[in-house]
């Protein structure tokens, strides 16, 4: 079976269809009580293949849908959604039909949606005037669920006595339904005493004692759903995330369509376990069934597939967020970024250029200007339009340090010394205790010859920074060739490869300073070091080292 079986009805009934429709519907009924009763899945099938006749007989049968829905339900072969829609078909169908309303709303409460089922709870009840019992217990027991699952008022308290007294009063119209009515209720007072003691446990802290009342709430009520939410809020407020986990879990094990658990669960995963992507992205495609902020759970997948690296999955997930909110300035920001990943830049700039004009504040929008930045001049290398972009960022927001370090670096990158130097010079005046625009500045400082303003910049970013290997190696340089005082360059050199054993240039700087020094053993080993470690980080023409290694022994 499957949710494409129940269909709108095409009405087209002849006499002798409607005959075996009859026939088809009170075998459909006999087997249904039996199920009721002998709780047989031989009879549930039997029921549902005698409605499903019925229907395809004659589809005007409202008692066929809503009690077709009832029971595919019940075996797992619709959703709620489904369940739904086919018992407004029967209201359709007989809008006067009592039990099509109470079907309908039977199902709306199980979806939580409250405020629907009592509207047509209560069509149930202006229907069945003295024989509206069970319309009347049933919006009873959804108020009373209501209570339980949010925060009830003093009408909805009101409410629930007026129903369920009326509605007891009542059922002596109805006693076959009184037996099963009343076991219901007892479960459902049971469900409203454990939540209101353990509230009140909850108001004082007392969580430990709140925690064993709900555990023993799960085991000895029908509706152990909603007491491990209850204990997964309690131990997520007490940081046991493992806990936390496996409470929501156990809550989506007992009702798969909890939308607000859902919810819950995949911003634990997301915050505290990263590495779980797969069961959040699980938790984000399920909630996709509700209809419901779809735009922001496209976008929060789009992010997850990011993390998985799953570039064309980021993709499509950012896209879908743009399509359901073309003018929300962070989900084009995102499906721009997802662009750069899959480095289809052409679609990055159009996506970051409608995040920019969208400009929901100048802070987030100077950093899109960045990232925009980049790609103009470091992919594309069009750097009138890279600078002009950075330029526009630091016009929205002139406190964004690393956008004056961006606009340095394209102007290193043209080689305009002196349009770097003022924009390192720029972030120093911004953020001077931020060592990498002294760092920065020192590199063109040097290319500028400014030999001492370069060795100031230099001593300030290892100042700010002792742990900064390639100022320590940078500022060798400038002494070692700038001031051609080796001794003190290889001091510099020395301290940037204990900080970074693995630094190829500087060995082999410390090999320049100590054959300048006339250390032929020791450059022997730096330069032999530089060697070994080229091979593997290829940063330096392995030829000149070579030639310099060579000629430390040449007579």
């Amino acid at each position: 079976m499957s949710e494409q079986i129940l269909t709108q009805p095409v009405i087209n009934t002849t006499e002798n269809n409607a005959e075996k429709a009859k026939v088809s519907l009170e075998k459909a009924r006999l087997a249904h009580e039996r199920y009721l009763i002998r709780q047989n899945n031989g009879d549930l099938n039997e029921a549902i293949e005698h409605y499903i006749e019925a229907v395809k007989y004659d589809p005007t049968l409202p008692e066929a849908y809503y009690r077709l829905a009832s029971l595919m339900f019940e075996q797992g072969q619709i959703g709620i959604d489904t369940a739904i829609e086919q018992c407004k078909t029967a209201v359709s169908l007989a809008p006067k039909n009592m039990n099509a309303h109470m079907y309908t709303g039977f199902f709306m409460k199980m979806a939580q949606d409250f405020k629907s089922a009592e509207e047509e709870f209560k069509s149930a009840i202006k229907m069945g005037k003295l024989n509206s019992a069970r319309p009347r217990l049933i919006l009873s027991q959804s108020i009373l669920q209501k209570i339980n699952t949010q925060n009830g008022s003093a009408a909805d308290y009101m409410s629930f006595l007026y129903y369920f007294l009326s509605g007891s009063i009542m059922l002596a119209w109805d006693r076959p339904s009184i037996k099963m009515f009343y076991k219901n209720m007892s479960d459902d007072f049971s469900v409203f005493t454990y939540n209101t003691v353990g509230k009140f446990l909850e108001k004082f802290k007392l969580y430990p004692a709140a925690e064993n009342l709900y555990k023993k709430a799960a085991s000895n009520t029908n509706h152990s759903d909603i007491f491990y939410d209850k204990m997964g809020d309690i131990a997520l407020r007490n940081n046991e995330l493992e806990m936390t986990l496996d409470c929501y879990r156990r809550v989506l094990e007992s009702n798969p369509l909890n939308r607000e658990v859902l919810i819950k669960l995949a911003t634990v995963l997301q915050t505290y376990f990263p590495d779980n992507t797969d069961e959040t992205i699980d938790c984000y495609e399920k909630l996709l069934q509700f209809e419901m902020d779809k735009g922001q759970i496209y976008y929060e997948l789009g992010h997850l597939y990011l993390r998985k690296e799953d570039k064309i999955n980021s993709v499509s997930a950012f896209k879908l967020a743009v399509n359901e909110a073309p003018n929300n300035p962070f989900y084009n920001n995102s499906l721009a970024y997802a662009y750069t990943k899959a480095e289809l830049y052409d679609d990055a700039i159009e996506h970051y250029k409608k995040a920019i004009e969208l400009n929901p504040d100048k802070e987030w929008t100077s950093i899109v200007c960045q990232a925009l930045g980049s790609i103009y001049g470091e992919i594309q290398g069009n750097i009138e339009a890279a600078v002009a972009t950075y330029q526009a960022g630091i016009i929205l927001d002139p406190n964004n340090y690393d956008l004056y370090l961006a606009l340095g670096d394209i102007h290193m990158a043209e080689y305009d010394l002196d349009k770097a130097i003022k924009a390192y010079c720029d972030a120093i005046t911004l953020n001077p205790e931020d060592y990498r625009a002294y760092s920065k500045c020192g590199i063109a400082l040097w290319e500028k010859d400014y030999l001492e303003e370069a060795l100031v910049s230099y001593h300030k970013a290892i100042e700010l920074n002792p742990e900064n290997e390639f100022a320590h190696n940078n500022l060798g340089i400038l002494y070692l060739d700038g001031l051609m005082d080796a001794e003190e360059a290889l001091e510099y050199f020395e301290e940037a490869i204990e900080l970074n054993p693995s630094y190829t240039l500087a060995y082999f700087n410390a090999g320049r300073a100590s054959q300048e020094m006339g250390f032929t053993n020791d450059a022997a080993n730096y330069y032999q070091m530089a060697i070994d470690l080229n091979k593997i980080t290829q940063d330096l023409d392995e030829e000149d080292i070579q030639t310099r290694l060579r000629s430390l022994f040449e007579v």
